[in-house]
């Protein structure tokens, strides 16, 4: 049977490379990882992380916005790169034999990138475009006014996407000068994982990545060491109704949630699948299936380095917003003080399970695994180790946690739809 490896290398500028040997596949996923996102952004500079996301793609020294895109394609290549509240990735994944091709083009957009006033130009309403399809798809809006609702004018409650007046402006000396605070080498990992090895992998990293230094800021000077510190919001609990001419309502109620690393993390996973995150947790049988009120609804996690958000999504008729809001509020009631079944338990931790075992059979999963455990626990964490301390959690510990977080006779409600102050009845 074939055995799969982990290796991890640190070139003498402090570039991490971890990779995943699975030999089994015929492909490799590689990311190029950057420890900074929208959260490390001011005011001014929102939605810069996410215009360079797109610039890296739009021409090099050696290669224009044309030749990146043939290149990957002529290999049959998937590429994409995504920016987070607190990560930037770029990412592809080949079959093994154009490993060499993925990362010559990848390393190539990160070190060489010119960021071209006429493509800066071009990009700009193709940007302006996307925010649009967020205010458009209503469903995907409310998340976003979520998040501001509960965290209030703080880099954690502001767009990935940036607002538009800000996308309007930036130019290639704001988009050069954070590009070079931000792209630092202590703040980067490689990862891999396939049918690759490390030692190969890294020969070919290093000759490029070990100059990776430390940027000239446009003025000649070297930039701050340091970078700015990220502070926890506070959270706040608030009715916040968006009125829109929508044939739904689209419902976030939000409760404070955990840190990425809290060690209460697997419990709070737990807690999810049971509240609603699978077709057999208690709001979908209560909400859709019982009442037929949602088509959708769901909980969801948002965990962070040192804060999180627990909150629960669903869209209706305008007609049974409060209906809905209440059976939310009650199933919440009921998790933090009815006890859950051993029946229950079971089947979350099953679930859970499960999706770990089929996410290890993915090569995409393992690389973003690699990459995440390094920036956030400085470890790898085997599967083993991770079923263990699922199977270790009881229901005390899920309820306890429920107590904790569920604080209900404020929540943090957010409506986007035909709903007004008057439509909403008592919480």
């Amino acid at each position: 049977m074939a055995v799969t490896t982990i290796n991890k290398s640190v070139l003498g500028n402090g570039i991490r490379i971890l990779t995943k040997k699975m030999p089994y596949m015929r492909s490799v996923s590689m990311g190029i990882w950057v420890d900074a996102g929208a959260r490390d952004e001011s005011a001014d500079e929102s939605g810069l992380s996410h215009f360079i996301e797109h610039m890296l793609f739009k021409g090099t020294h050696k290669r224009n916005a044309f030749q990146i895109a043939k290149e990957f394609d002529a290999i049959g290549g998937q590429t994409n790169a995504f920016t987070s509240m607190e990560k930037t990735c770029f990412h592809a994944r080949v079959a093994d034999e154009h490993l060499a091709t993925m990362f010559d083009v990848l390393s190539d957009i990160l070190l060489n990138s010119r960021f071209e006033t006429q493509e800066i130009e071009n990009e700009r309403p193709v940007i302006l475009q996307e925010i649009s399809m967020q205010q458009d798809s209503p469903d995907e809006y409310v998340h976003y006014l979520c998040t501001k609702n509960f965290w209030g004018d703080t880099p954690l409650g502001r767009s990935i996407l940036g607002k538009r007046e800000n996308v309007s402006t930036y130019d290639n000396h704001a988009i050069r000068n954070f590009f070079q605070r931000a792209y630092q080498p202590e703040r980067i990992i490689i990862s891999a994982a396939g049918n690759l090895d490390h030692t190969r992998f890294t020969d070919m990293i290093e000759p490029l990545f070990n100059r990776f230094a430390r940027f000239d800021s446009d003025e000649g000077t070297r930039p701050p060491l340091t970078w700015p510190e990220r502070r926890t919001p506070p959270d706040h609990r608030t009715v916040n109704l968006h009125f829109r001419k929508l044939e739904q309502a689209h419902i976030i109620i939000a409760t404070p949630g955990i840190a990425i690393t809290d060690s209460r993390r697997y419990a709070f996973s737990l807690m999810n699948t049971l509240l609603g995150g699978n077709m057999s947790s208690r709001l979908f049988q209560e909400v859709r299936e019982r009442r037929g009120l949602a088509y959708a609804v769901y909980s969801f996690l948002a965990s962070y380095a040192d804060t999180g958000m627990f909150a629960v999504y669903a869209g209706v008729a305008p007609d049974n917003v409060n209906e809905t809001i209440r059976l939310i509020i009650a199933e919440m009631r009921n998790l933090k003080n009815k006890r859950i079944s051993n029946d229950e338990l079971v089947r979350a931790k099953e679930f859970t399970k499960g999706n770990l075992v089929l996410a290890s059979e993915s090569n995409d999963n393992q690389m973003v695994r690699l990459a995440q455990n390094e920036f956030n626990l400085k470890r790898q964490t085997p599967l083993k180790e991770v079923v263990a301390k699922i199977e270790a959690v009881t229901t005390e510990d899920i309820i306890e946690l429920a107590r904790s977080l569920f604080q209900l006779s404020q929540p943090s409600l957010t409506v986007l739809g035909p709903v007004t102050e008057s439509d909403l009845g008592q919480i």
